[in-house]
């Protein structure tokens, strides 16, 4: 029997960094692995250029606000170009602030949730979301191989959207109604971490007052935060590898 092999179209993906600490992860992880052309740029150092010759858009976390665009102009140029890749039909998957950026790019509210959502909690898929091709992909357990409607991934939030007009919403959790949606067929929201590696989460634990969007000064066992993310990680970047597979074909 021959291998099965993933095929993945030529594309060039732009990758919006909106602080140090808060990269792509496993997502860059994935790009590389399967020699995806990609342009990480850290827009508190560097301007957007040259974005035609890109085909997908993803914008990372952090811990400001969507709301605080007069202290961070890169902000406003985030939902500028989030617009833009949308009404050209191409990629756009935005994660934690960048899903809020998405949010309020098609004019949504972006707003203080009730406390912030911080470790490892369910989310739910809606009955959009169990109908979702990619969402479809997230949850799929990768070693049992069966579809999970519930699932833990990986917060650390205090803030939240409304979904867009004309959006599907595709996932809630107990605290968040609002874990993810979509945008048409190409573009997704993620409240949640997709793409954290257990580094990330130790570096995260290790900054002063926790450095994710929306999680500062909040309290965090860390010992409990540790023990889940050796206990649930290695299922969690399956399911990510299962949508990263799915979303850049």
């Amino acid at each position: 029997m021959g291998m099965i092999i993933d095929i993945f179209i030529l594309m060039s993906v732009l990758i919006l960094k909106n602080i140090e600490t808060e990269g792509p992860g496993t997502i860059q992880d994935f790009l590389r692995e399967n020699n995806i052309a990609y342009k990480i740029v850290e827009l508190a150092d560097e301007e957007i250029r040259d974005t035609e010759k890109f085909d997908a858009l993803i914008m990372m976390g952090g811990p400001m606000s969507v709301n605080e665009s007069d202290a961070y102009t890169y902000i406003s140029r985030e939902e500028e170009l989030t617009r833009e890749f949308i009404k050209k039909g191409k990629k756009v998957l935005g994660v934690c602030l960048g899903a809020q950026i998405l949010a309020k790019a098609l004019g949504a509210k972006v707003y203080k949730g009730k406390e912030p959502e911080i470790g490892w909690h369910d989310i739910e898929l809606t009955e959009a979301g169990i109908k979702d091709n990619l969402m479809k992909k997230l949850a799929l357990h990768p070693k049992a191989g069966d579809f999970w409607k519930k699932f833990s991934v990986f917060h650390w939030h205090g803030e939240t959207f409304d979904i867009p007009e004309g959006a599907v919403r595709l996932a809630k959790s107990d605290l968040y109604p609002n874990q993810a949606f979509k945008y048409n067929e190409n573009a997704y929201a993620f409240q949640f971490h997709i793409e954290v590696t257990k580094e990330m989460v130790y570096d995260w634990l290790s900054a002063p007052g926790g450095s994710a969007c929306g999680g500062k000064n909040e309290p965090i066992d860390q010992n409990e935060l540790k023990a889940e993310t050796e206990k649930l990680y290695e299922i969690y970047y399956g399911r990510a590898l299962n949508f990263y597979k799915a979303f850049f074909k």
